[in-house]
């Protein structure tokens, strides 16, 4: 991954806190809806997920949540869950508004300070026709690997290889 330009030096970047939960479920709903309109369905999991079912994840253990903030407003958000050498980026949602200003980017970089040193890879998905997302996840290095269908949506499962393993396998 190329090293970012911060999208507005303004913008800080720090783990959600329980009590930001509410804006960072309506930060993620106004994010995804594009994604609904895409597949024609209003049911995908961010949409749907409650404000206690949120909470829940905020505090579960190999779970973090980072938040891009512009001042006072929450502009970006990224999950990342952590299972031995493999982390898994999810959820990562920038305000429309902010869309394409390099918020989603600054996200993808800012999740690497919080992994363990073991951790060798970091997986994304996102749904198999989100165009600009694949592009995105391209452009830092990420390697399609499959497509899982789960119920009406595919994803298409995407893949980087950090550090000496990817020196190890000529990354």
């Amino acid at each position: 991954m190329s090293e970012p330009t911060s999208p507005d030096p303004q913008v800080r970047i720090e783990p959600v806190a329980d009590a930001d939960a509410g804006e960072l479920l309506t930060l993620r709903r106004a994010a995804f809806v594009s994604e609904a309109q895409v597949y024609g369905d209003p049911n995908i999991p961010p949409l749907t997920q409650t404000l206690s079912e949120l909470r829940d994840d905020l505090g579960k253990e190999g779970v973090v949540t980072l938040a891009a903030w512009d001042r006072h407003r929450m502009i970006g958000s990224v999950r990342v869950e952590i299972e031995g050498g493999k982390a898994t980026l999810g959820r990562l949602a920038v305000a429309p508004d902010k869309q394409g200003q390099g918020v989603g980017t600054a996200l993808m970089f800012a999740v690497l300070p919080h992994l363990p040193e073991e951790t060798t890879e970091i997986w994304v998905f996102t749904g198999k026709d989100s165009k600009q997302n694949l592009a995105l996840y391209a452009q830092q290095g990420y390697e399609h690997q499959h497509d899982e269908v789960a119920g009406k949506l595919t994803y298409a499962y995407l893949r980087k290889i950090l550090g000496r393993a990817a020196e190890e396998v000529g990354g």
